[in-house]
């Protein structure tokens, strides 16, 4: 059994509130995304709001309406990248710039935790904070500088 699990956090700004017309087709594909998410090889968990569905009704930033994040968890930085860039996923990622802003900063990040522990908003939050102040480091990094997880660490 593997000790630890990949999470992952992304965050973004949308050009326009949920209900507008300019982010529709971004909605309407939500649900497709996150089933296509759910049944995918090395899926272990993601965040979601109230509604139980997805977490478009979160706000990791009290003070801005149009900051959404987006949280999940994996077996490895493998079957994320797998996800990410190889399904349909990657349709929608190709279209961000129609629905959300381009960040200045740092937006996303990844880390290991004990398998079974569930990331909060705040810890994903902080990830993505050290991501943007400390670049890449084995507690918070991205797709081009991963880190082993830390039982592959101490083995090699």
């Amino acid at each position: 059994m593997t000790e630890h699990h990949l999470a992952q956090v992304n965050i973004g700004r949308i050009v326009a509130p949920l209900d507008s017309p300019e982010l529709a087709d971004f909605v309407a594909q939500l649900p497709e995304i996150n089933a296509l998410a759910d049944r995918s090889p090395g899926f272990v968990w993601r965040m979601v709001d109230d509604d139980g569905v997805g977490a478009t009704a979160l706000r990791p930033d009290g003070e801005d309406a149009l900051l959404l994040i987006n949280c999940s968890v994996w077996e490895s930085v493998e079957a994320l990248r797998g996800f990410t860039y190889h399904t349909e996923h990657l349709r929608m990622l190709s279209r961000r710039r129609e629905w959300f802003h381009r960040m200045g900063e740092a937006h996303q990040a990844m880390w290991w935790v004990p398998a079974g522990h569930v990331p909060t908003v705040a810890e994903a939050m902080d990830r993505v904070a050290m991501v943007r102040e400390h670049g890449p480091t084995p507690e918070a990094f991205t797709f081009q500088k991963p880190y082993p997880a830390p039982t592959e660490a101490a083995r090699v």
